[in-house]
């Protein structure tokens, strides 16, 4: 990139491409920054605003998922549910364990994710217990319908959950740690065949909930990708977001959104071989951005 091309960039933008050839330079085994991503919600995922109902679709091919609120507190949206997920799943994989011990205090606790303590109505630890209490009080629901033959799975996320955490109070500990139950189906669901990740790519992309998604998609899809395929903008959006309307010039705000998005997520894995053509995103075979290897202990 010329001088001058770097100087119209935003701050932001300048940021995200600085860090991001910090990652390249060094592979996330070797930075030990390897996190891991449940398989089934890289395909179909959480939504990106409040959906305001107590069920939520998203569709990939013959895979439906569906998200349910359980206990009438809402359902889990944005991109803090999804760095949870990461965390949660991460945890998950390295321990072995369905007990997720969440640490005895809030402020160490919302350190691991790299969010900075805030109080208030909008602050960042009402967010966070917000999104935790969504995100762990919903159930799944997957439905394979391929034509042939039907598969049906419901599944709660977790089967406990205590948060012994005071808000006013961040660096007090606790003498109870809190804690997440995964429950079994949940938990053999997100450590049979996890997807590796790169923490610091979602640490870069943690402002938008559909660059997060578009990466993890990509990481996932590279890992086994042998030839061109194409993907249908229709389809793209059941799976990513089909809530997206159109401009007033008639231009799909979807595609919009997606092609601004992907511009992000091709800054931090800038070996993903994808092109725009005819109405469609081409996947082309690319260097998987984690290498597959076997979960590591810990």
């Amino acid at each position: 990139m010329s001088k001058e091309n770097h100087n119209l960039l935003t701050p932001a933008q300048k940021r995200l491409i600085e860090e991001s050839l910090l990652i390249e330079q060094q592979e996330a085994i070797e930075a030990g920054s390897i996190g891991y991503m449940a398989r089934v919600l890289t395909q179909a995922t959480l939504p990106h605003r409040d959906p305001k109902k107590e069920i939520f679709r998203r569709s990939n091919g013959a895979l439906t998922v569906s998200i349910v609120d359980t206990h009438g507190v809402g359902l889990p949206y944005g991109a803090l549910p999804r760095l949870l997920l990461a965390w949660v799943t991460t945890e998950a994989v390295l321990t072995k364990e369905k007990r997720i011990v969440l640490g005895d205090s809030l402020s160490s606790f919302m350190e691991q994710l790299g969010i900075v303590p805030t109080g208030g109505r909008w602050g960042s630890i009402t967010r966070l217990k917000e999104q935790l209490t969504r995100l762990f009080g919903c159930s799944i629901g997957y439905k394979v319908d391929d034509g042939k033959g039907l598969s049906l799975h419901n599944t709660i996320l977790a089967s406990d959950m205590h948060l012994w955490w005071d808000a006013k109070n961040p660096d007090q500990t606790n003498i109870w740690e809190s804690y997440v139950d995964l429950s079994h189906e949940f938990f053999t669901e997100i450590t049979e065949r996890p997807v590796p990740i790169d923490m610091r790519a979602l640490e870069q992309l943690r402002r938008s909930p559909m660059a997060i998604d578009i990466y993890n998609w990509l990481t996932y899809r590279m890992s086994y990708l042998k030839k061109n395929t194409a993907v249908s903008w229709e389809q793209l959006q059941m799976q990513f977001g089909a809530a997206y309307g159109f401009d007033d010039r008639g231009k799909n705000n979807f595609q919009q959104a997606f092609k601004k998005h992907l511009k992000s997520v091709m800054t931090v894995y800038p070996e993903a071989n994808v092109d725009t053509a005819r109405g469609r995103l081409i996947l082309k075979p690319s260097k998987p951005h984690v290498a597959k290897l076997k979960p590591p202990t810990k």
